[in-house]
């Protein structure tokens, strides 16, 4: 009868006996090896085990956040097209670019009152205090138009935009504005204002349907221009600032794309554009604050001490003008970038027509504020400035049926809104 022993360690055919002391010996060994051996195989595998579950956690994370993303998730194309829907027959889907900025809020709401649907765009940079464009993006967001944080530079982002909805419309508003600016940052305005435009025109030439597109180019382009009432016709090829140069580029640019992709284009010149929720770095918002805070204010002149006039033109007159482009764009020609027909191709002046020189506009904000100015006149430096803007808009009216408002008229209602934004300042 077998041992324990030899059931446990049978002799294998062929294969020689080893001795009963040897074989306890090697037995102890290969319990020992096995044991071992058996403790790494288990370390190896909690080791792949945490490396799986640590590989799938980050699927889990990343699956997460594309659902639920602030940018380009599933969540995020909810609230874009929920944002573009429109609520009134007929009513257009748009991109408005810069849609936090002092214009791009204001026409925002508008089209957003009547109906329409609207998706902004702003990167929020910081050539003024960014904080006032997070208080417009809150306001807009309190009517249920969702702003998208990108640059217009990004094709990626831009492309998803058009991906996701069918936008009938562009409001391109986004640029780098400011003429003094220029002398500081001239990067900066090559980057938004030619290269940011002409990547915009290039994903909305291959959108199928391609988007009509109205831009805001600006009075600057009439330059050293000498001929008043600015009109359409007159010459433009004499920039006095690099802004204006970016911008009058913008109109050859966008000329070019309708001619060449069948893009309906419509270029608005806005003149000195005031009212509430306005920029900072305007004259009227800043000689409103050191006036307040006592402080002197600078009124440059121009040559011979005359006074620098401009076009003031009032923000709702400028949302008339820019709903009244979109509703008379027409469609643009294009699919896929090919042209399939001729597209219509506009530029409009929308200001004023009466000019206001410097002085008479420190008058007013005194009669409104009840306190006299401290002024510090000083002749214009060449750092871009003109002495005057003066705009002809018999076009617009005729086209667009645009009418303005009088600078007396709606000062007030300017001064409110200036008061609150200083008073939060000071």
């Amino acid at each position: 009868m077998p041992s324990t022993e030899d059931e446990l360690f049978p002799s294998t055919p062929g294969k020689f006996k080893i001795d009963r002391q040897s074989n306890m010996l090697n037995r102890q060994f290969n319990r020992c090896f096995a044991s071992t051996s058996t403790m790494f195989l288990w370390a190896l595998f909690l080791i792949a085990l945490t490396a799986s579950y640590l590989s799938f956690q980050s699927f889990v994370d990343s699956g997460s956040r594309y659902f639920s993303a602030s940018l380009g998730g599933i969540q995020w194309e909810k609230q874009v097209r929920n944002s573009a829907e429109t609520h009134r027959s007929g009513g257009i889907s748009v991109l408005v670019t810069g849609a936090a900025g002092f214009v791009g809020t204001h026409v925002s709401l508008a089209l957003k009152k009547r109906g329409d649907g609207v998706v902004g765009i702003d990167n929020f940079n910081n050539y003024y205090d960014p904080s006032l464009k997070k208080a417009r993006k809150q306001l807009l967001e309190n009517h249920k138009i969702f702003i998208v944080d990108g640059d217009i530079n990004d094709f990626k982002l831009l492309s998803k935009l058009f991906d996701t909805v069918a936008f009938t419309h562009v409001m391109h508003l986004a640029a780098q504005a400011g003429v003094r600016y220029a002398m500081e940052n001239p990067q900066s305005y090559v980057h938004s204002n030619i290269a940011g435009l002409v990547n915009l025109l290039e994903v909305c030439k291959s959108a199928n349907p391609q988007p009509a597109i109205v831009w805001a180019s600006s009075s600057s382009v009439y330059g050293l221009n000498t001929d008043v009432p600015f009109s359409e016709s007159d010459r433009t090829d004499q920039p006095a600032s690099l802004y204006a140069a970016t911008k009058k580029a913008g109109e050859e640019i966008t000329h070019t794309y309708n001619h060449i992709y069948g893009l309906s284009i419509t270029g608005l010149r806005f003149f000195t554009v005031y009212g509430p929720w306005g920029r900072p770095d305007m004259a009227y918002f800043s000689f409103t604050r050191n006036i307040l805070q006592g402080k002197p204010i600078t009124v440059y002149r121009g040559k011979n001490r005359v006074d620098l006039a401009r076009d003031f033109t009032y923000i709702d007159d400028i949302v008339k003008g820019c709903l009244g482009s979109l509703d008379t764009a027409g469609k643009s020609t294009g699919s896929g970038g090919k042209k399939r027909g001729p597209a219509l191709y506009r530029i409009f002046n929308l200001g004023n027509t009466s000019p206001v020189t410097v002085p008479n506009l420190v008058n007013i904000l005194e009669r409104h504020l009840k306190v006299k100015a401290k002024r510090n006149y000083v002749e214009m430096p060449g750092n871009g400035d003109v002495p005057f803007t003066h705009a002809n808009i018999t076009l617009a009216r005729k086209e667009l049926g645009c009418w303005v408002t009088q600078l007396y008229n709606s000062t007030n209602a300017s001064i409110q809104s200036l008061l609150a934004l200083i008073y939060a300042k000071i």
